[in-house]
């Protein structure tokens, strides 16, 4: 069935919940009939985009981050916002089916009336964010959310891919884990802006304000980043929060990092986050394209084999295969 573009771009423009929905599954589909209709969709939505604050939140699976996402959405609900928060699950490698679970843990907010929560399969992408998450943002954009919680899988390395899709990475860690100092030789530590160690109740304060003491002093031996900003530290707690661990403090440090930015710098960003991804989008598809015409011809195969029999280098099966789907 062929979607009817024009009745999803009144339904997202309007806000309609069903509308949004119909719209972001239109935008992830992989299906080939629904390419163009997708296509179109975005297009006529762009001039009503752009407006929205875009927050990742990234750290190890077991850090909390949805049990703190669901907090703090609520009370920016609460405070008259429209939140938005798309929650990718990961996919599995040998069915690619996915789990799909975040709505489910954030079962409160997503009953709210000001809150949009959103599951999407990963897909098997690297980098802890599925492949149209940035389009699932432009349509919850235009349907006039404010603020867009990207919450990412919890893959380790490749989570740095979060900091390509938003104006302000959070990165979520938990005391008496290894993850606040081992997290440091990671890619993911040189990109985050606020840094938050969660969980700090209980018997885990002491070793969260321990851990906070030290991440501060390694943030000093990163240099400076966009706009003289360097990384802000808190301590939070979801479940029994008081005036140190309020999560207040957690949204305060991120809106002093885009205070930092200005607006100039936002807009720098996110010129930069869009080619890169035009070229990203580019390559992941070019390299779909010559895996399919390889296939059909049967040389996929036949160079597959080759080399693994050692009769032909890499390099080699690599160049013919690029020679037959990219003559010049």
């Amino acid at each position: 069935m062929t979607p009817d573009v024009d009745a999803l771009e009144r339904g997202v423009l309007s806000g309609d919940r069903a509308s949004v929905a119909r719209a972001i599954t239109l935008v992830e589909s992989r299906a080939p009939a629904h390419h163009a209709a997708a296509m179109d969709l975005l297009t006529r939505l762009h001039p009503h985009t752009g407006r929205a604050w875009r927050l990742g939140f990234t750290g190890v699976p077991g850090a909390g981050k949805s049990t703190l996402l669901e907090a703090l959405g609520t009370q920016l609900c609460e405070r008259g916002h429209r939140l938005a928060v798309l929650a990718i699950d990961p996919s599995s490698q040998k069915s690619g089916g996915s789990i799909l679970g975040d709505k489910t843990r954030m079962a409160r907010l997503a009953q709210h009336p000001r809150a949009f929560v959103r599951p999407s399969p990963s897909g098997g992408m690297l980098g802890g964010v599925a492949r149209h998450t940035r389009d699932a943002m432009r349509v919850l954009e235009a349907a006039g959310h404010d603020i867009i919680l990207v919450e990412t899988v919890g893959v380790g390395q490749s989570e740095t891919a979060v900091a390509e899709l938003v104006d302000t990475v959070v990165w979520i860690v938990i005391p008496n884990a290894g993850d606040e100092l081992q997290g440091i030789k990671r890619g993911i530590a040189e990109l985050a802006e606020v840094i938050v160690v969660n969980k700090c109740d209980g018997e885990r304060r002491e070793a969260a304000r321990r851990a906070r003491l030290e991440l501060e002093a390694a943030m000093h031996h990163f240099p400076p980043m966009d706009g003289g900003w360097r990384p802000e530290v808190r301590v939070a707690s979801a479940l029994l929060p008081d005036e140190e661990t309020r999560l207040d403090h957690v949204f305060d440090a991120a809106r002093a990092h885009r205070a930092c930015l200005g607006e100039a710098g936002l807009s720098a960003r996110r010129a930069r986050q869009e080619v890169r991804a035009m070229w990203q989008i580019v390559e992941a598809e070019a390299w779909a394209e010559l895996e399919r015409r390889a296939a059909l011809d049967g040389l996929r195969a036949e160079l597959e084999g080759r080399v693994a029999r050692g009769e032909l280098p890499a390099s080699v099966a690599a160049s013919t295969i690029l020679a037959r789907a990219l003559p010049r």
